[in-house]
């Protein structure tokens, strides 16, 4: 390959970011008419800004408080339990309106609440209402700034996103990430289910707190203290450099370097930097691009609690390739696909061990919860507290997303654990005082 066009060069590069931060698949989802809710909609707006807090003095001393306290994650709401009628969606409705701040709180304190049997989320129009009733405030999708995903209703400005339904994606193993896009993240989430897969396609939650509390001391204090750095895709079609002569090789590729660098930053609200590598078979040369350095933990928004808010899982390339050997190759087969491949370095650009990788693997998947979600199910999760994915499956899959920018009462909720936290002189955590652990 002697020659390589610069426009398509930039095409390349602003297609590869679909699904630099959160793997996502492709394919508009096919629901009933009475789901469009208008003709026309006004743009929700924009993700929030990340909120990484301070930093935690004592990264070690927040691993030991986790050890003794007692997490509690995901709760259930079954409709039947709560002696709500099947079939009375108004009945649905009023119960989630009455108790919503109920049920925001216990988002706050578990990380995630799962709602079972409910008959009133089975449209996007009931899932809507849902979200409303409880005072959940949308936003746009993280992906926004760098490309569209689908909508269930295939409407331009929809509140309710596809989830990861695509056929060529149902062997990939989405890992456990929380959700966001260089420096936007949503404040809250909610995934529901409009038809499960016939096998497989759980959906995946995990307490943050909890892989802090079971994590190797070692490898979270070296986490910790060096930060981590995505690279987001691999630019893999410069084979050709070789062929070129010597004395030409640093300024042919010091040009591509910039002209490609370039085009990303004038695509994304966030500074990327494109470093050389080579790799594969061949040792072919490639562009990656990294993400800025940040923190691997973030004290959540809220309460103040240390959260992991690391995306290894779903970003490292060892142990993406290791569930290759359980569930097949990934199916990087088209040119977009073939650079959304990422990985996870520390925040100084040096390799992870393999070792750090496989304890990281280790304590996540020891935390994952596989929720078997059946239509009209939903699960609210906070998105600093709860990591999410997806198993893999077959059949067909039709799930959706709202993305929340935050909820009404939430400034007075903070207040609250201000407050609290204030006044507390036990030795007991503030927040287990507050929620009566």
């Amino acid at each position: 390959m002697a020659k390589f066009g610069i426009t398509a060069l930039a095409a390349f590069a602003v297609l590869g970011f679909t699904n630099a931060f959160a793997p996502s698949g492709h394919r508009s989802i096919d629901v009933s008419a009475s789901t469009k809710l208008y003709s026309t909609l006004e743009a929700p707006p924009l993700a929030p800004l990340t909120l990484w807090g301070e930093r935690i003095p004592d990264i070690l001393a927040e691993q030991k408080a986790l050890k003794k306290s007692g997490l509690e994650f995901a709760p259930t709401l079954n409709r039947s339990t709560l002696n709500i009628p099947a079939g009375d969606k108004e009945a649905q409705l009023a119960y989630a309106r009455e108790h919503a701040t109920e049920i925001k709180e216990q988002m706050e304190k578990c990380g995630a609440v799962v709602f079972r049997e409910w008959d009133l989320m089975k449209t996007q129009e009931g899932f809507q209402e849902f979200y409303k009733a409880i005072g959940m405030k949308v936003c746009l999708d993280p992906l926004h700034s760098v490309s569209a995903r689908p909508t269930v209703d295939g409407q331009k400005n929809s509140p309710v996103y596809e989830a990861v339904n695509k056929e060529s994606r149902k062997n990939f193993f989405i890992g456990m990430h929380n959700e966001f896009v260089g420096t936007r993240a949503p404040r809250a989430a909610a995934f529901v289910c409009f038809k499960a897969a016939e096998t497989g396609g759980e959906f995946l939650i995990a307490d943050g707190r909890a892989i802090i509390r079971d994590i190797d001391s070692d490898v979270l204090e070296r986490l910790y203290d060096r930060n981590i750095r995505y690279s987001v895709m691999e630019l893999p079609f410069f084979g050709w450099i070789e062929n070129l002569p010597d004395f030409m090789k640093p300024p042919v590729m010091g040009t591509l370097q910039s002209l490609a660098g370039a085009a990303i930053n004038a695509k994304v609200d966030f500074d990327v930097d494109l470093l050389w590598g080579q790799g594969g078979y061949d040792n072919t040369r490639f562009l990656q691009a990294r993400a800025p350095s940040q923190p691997p933990i973030v004290a959540h928004p809220m309460t103040g609690e240390a959260s992991w808010f690391c995306n290894v899982h779903s970003h490292s390339s060892k142990l993406r390739k290791d569930r290759e050997a359980v569930y097949g190759a990934e199916r990087f087969e088209d040119g977009a696909s073939q650079i959304n491949k990422s990985d996870m370095y520390f925040g100084d650009d040096a390799v992870i061990s393999d070792e750090d990788l496989t304890e990281m693997d280790r304590v996540t998947m020891k935390n994952v919860q596989y929720v078997k979600m059946t239509e009209g199910d939903v699960v609210l999760l906070d998105n600093y507290k709860c990591m999410h994915g997806r198993n893999v499956f077959d059949g067909t899959r039709k799930h959706g997303v709202a993305w929340f920018e935050g909820w009404e009462g939430e400034e007075e909720m903070k207040e609250k654990f201000a407050n609290f936290k204030e006044e507390s002189t036990s030795e007991k955590s503030f927040f287990a005082q507050l929620f009566g652990q």
